[in-house]
């Protein structure tokens, strides 16, 4: 079985590590963007014809399915990469974990990048899916790039920032980029600092895309299967290597332990 994720930059750790940990047997695609990114501030038109490009790379190495893991990506560009990959590649997109943070009806908080929060894709969730919970949409201005950087002060700069727009009784956390499941600790320890009541509950979308992906191909978490996987690395569409960024995170160590080549 071999699995492609796409992303701008090194969002998507969070997707593949999830996946490398369902199933170490599986051979991995890593397509992204360096010559691209950031894919947020660029027109939909734009974004999509990048994320085509990337989406292209990755369908060359023959994928059972391609997850698009990115929440931008996913928004704008979705239509038109499973108009030209399906049927023959399932294309799986990334969805903000609204629904089961809202189940409850308790407050939400949703993080989410400046361009995401507000926005008519969002607020149709929000509608959809959270009419019975108080909900609060937050902008993260920065934290994306920062993560991208490994920037560690940057890091938690944009958090704190976001941190103070977040209700102190919040009990539900939507983490809504990819990039912010990477430094959910350095949340936590934000919010946790200004909390009211018990820590919130957090959602992120890592987990729940990889089991949709298999589910699409008929396929089961097995985590105890011997770790065979393969771990293929593309940058713009060229043969690369893992980003020295991705080393600060959990999730990218994981996948370098897998014989992943490193630059």
């Amino acid at each position: 079985m071999k699995i492609a994720l796409m992303d701008s930059g090194i969002g998507l750790l969070a997707a593949a590590a999830a996946m490398r940990r369902l199933r170490p047997d599986a051979d991995l695609v890593i397509s992204s963007d360096p010559d691209g990114m950031p894919w947020g501030p660029r027109t939909p038109a734009d974004l999509t014809e990048r994320a085509l490009g990337v989406a292209r790379a990755a369908a060359a190495h023959r994928p059972d399915a391609l997850i698009v893991a990115c929440n931008t990506a996913t928004v704008h560009a979705l239509p038109a990469l499973r108009a030209e990959l399906e049927p023959e590649i399932p294309v799986i997109g990334t969805v903000p974990a609204i629904k089961p943070a809202a189940a409850a009806g308790g407050r939400v908080a949703i993080w989410a990048t400046p361009a995401t929060t507000g926005s008519p894709y969002q607020r149709g969730l929000i509608d959809e899916f959270a009419a019975g919970a108080r909900v609060t949409e937050v902008p993260c201005p920065g934290l994306a790039d920062a993560v991208e950087a490994a920037d560690d002060a940057a890091v938690a700069a944009a958090v704190a920032v976001a941190a103070a727009l977040t209700p102190a009784d919040v009990t539900d956390v939507v983490l809504g980029c990819t990039h912010y499941e990477l430094v959910e600790g350095s949340i936590r320890a934000a919010l946790a600092a200004r909390s009211q009541g018990a820590e919130p509950v957090y959602h992120g979308s890592a987990d729940a895309v990889a089991i949709q992906a298999l589910r699409r191909l008929g396929a089961l978490p097995e985590p105890a299967l011997p770790p065979t996987g393969r771990l293929t690395i593309l940058r713009s569409g060229r043969p690369g290597a893992l980003p020295a960024a991705a080393f600060a995170y959990a999730e990218g160590r994981l996948l370098a332990g897998q014989g992943a080549p490193v630059g």
